[in-house]
């Protein structure tokens, strides 16, 4: 225990919160780590035909990882970076095997380096099919198309990603989140949405027919606000899909980037809670629009950590990052990102509660406002650093020098 951290712990406990405490709980917490970002949502396919469905990583910095054992070799430096214990967020189109499947021939065997891995690094996975790149993909409509064998396709393909995330459930002891979002929608106005919603209703309806073990697997499904070539018309709306998953007992992912960039997703958090077990979240940054920047320890993270503590969500929320950026080093931007959602869950578990509620209870806005301004200037930063330092990772200049280093090491890729 340092110094700092022991002047800290004493400063907190003037304000009647155990920093040790806090320090326990978010060690407990796994965030679940996004694949994608490591190579731009590239993919390890060969049977595609497209980039479509509003996916673009904008940028071209040196080092994008090519194969598997890339993408692992940078994951693993990544998770050394950042304190505790997480998860890995696999995408279908980073299967890694010499076969060639298409994506509605997709096993588990495609995969099990994967779980190999995981098993070794003592992480779990969460899984999604993968309704884009493909040339099956190309109008922008997958489970909503008003073609049936093309709407069979996605559906077979849905099928086999939910088997294949409860087998990497089974095999990890610990259940695999299987997020389900598809682009559908439309580019110019629609005359007839009805149609297509309840094509994609239907769909999944048939997807999600086989009821697999909650021990292994649980479904979750995304909405979207818009993406490119569907700016019109969304067709798997916040409103369809809210009202699906309170339906079908499913997760509902909020995604930060998929709503009006305006809106307060925190605030969501607490709503539909009370119609639903389970949350899943995407942290992400956006930028005018979906645009999946590196999250920040900024207003938006600050308040999304503060709602699930507050709104005891902590354990019933899977949390989960949704942001690739090919401007900067990939690694460094999967160990900054993480490490801010961590910081913010941190500041929100060294929160007077007890105080503010009291205040807030019995309409004394004056404390809660002066309550919550004279916090910001606490030492949060030093609770951080121990936190870091029992974890034995680095922060400051230490940190930054293994992050450069690190992408030194991998700038010869080509």
């Amino acid at each position: 225990m340092s110094k700092t951290y022991d002047m800290a712990r004493e400063t907190f406990a003037q304000w009647g919160i155990d920093s040790e405490s806090a320090l326990q709980r978010l060690a407990t917490i796994p965030i679940s780590m996004h694949c994608w970002q490591g190579d731009d949502v590239v993919g390890f396919e060969t049977k595609t035909g497209s980039s479509g469905g509003g996916i673009q990583a904008t940028g071209n910095h040196p080092g994008r990882a090519r194969t598997p054992d890339e993408l692992r070799a940078d994951l693993e430096f990544a998770y050394a970076q950042i304190p505790g214990n997480h998860r890995l967020n696999l995408h279908a189109m980073y299967l890694d095997t010499e076969e060639n499947p298409d994506r509605d021939e997709i096993e588990f065997r495609h995969f099990a380096p994967w779980v190999d891995w995981a098993k070794g690094q003592g992480i779990g996975l969460d899984f999604n099919p993968t309704f884009f790149a493909h040339a099956k993909a190309d109008d922008n409509l997958t489970l909503s198309h008003p073609d049936k064998g093309i709407r069979d396709f996605w559906i077979e393909h849905g099928k086999r990603s939910r088997e294949i995330a409860a087998q990497m459930g089974a095999a990890l002891g610990s259940a695999a989140v299987n997020n389900i979002w598809v682009p559908d929608g439309y580019k110019d106005t629609p005359i007839d949405r009805m149609a297509a919603r309840a094509r994609l209703e239907a769909s999944l309806d048939q997807m999600l027919a086989d009821p697999l073990g909650a021990a292994e697997m649980r479904d979750a499904v995304e909405s979207k606000l818009f993406g490119i070539g569907v700016e019109a018309c969304t067709v798997g709306s916040h409103e369809f899909y809210m009202g699906y998953a309170i339906r079908k007992g499913t997760l509902l992912c909020l995604d930060m980037g998929h709503f009006h960039p305006t809106e307060n997703v925190a605030d969501k958090l607490s709503a539909v809670s009370l119609s639903l077990d389970e949350i899943l979240l995407h942290v992400s940054r956006p930028m005018r629009w979906d645009s999946d920047h590196v999250i920040l320890l900024d207003d938006s993270i600050l308040s999304m950590a503060q709602e699930l503590v507050t709104a005891d969500l902590l354990d019933r929320t899977r949390i989960g990052l949704d942001f690739f950026d090919a401007t900067i080093s990939r690694t460094a931007a999967w160990v900054i990102g993480t490490r801010n959602m961590q910081k913010a869950l941190l500041r929100a578990l060294l929160l007077p509660l007890d105080q503010l509620t009291k205040a807030e209870t019995a309409l004394d806005y004056t404390t809660r406002l002066t309550l919550t301004e004279e916090f910001k200037d606490l030492p949060f930063g030093a609770v951080w650093d121990e936190f870091c330092a029992r974890q034995d990772v680095p922060t400051g200049l230490p940190l930054i020098r293994e992050l450069d280093a690190y992408q030194a090491a991998v700038a010869s890729r080509g």
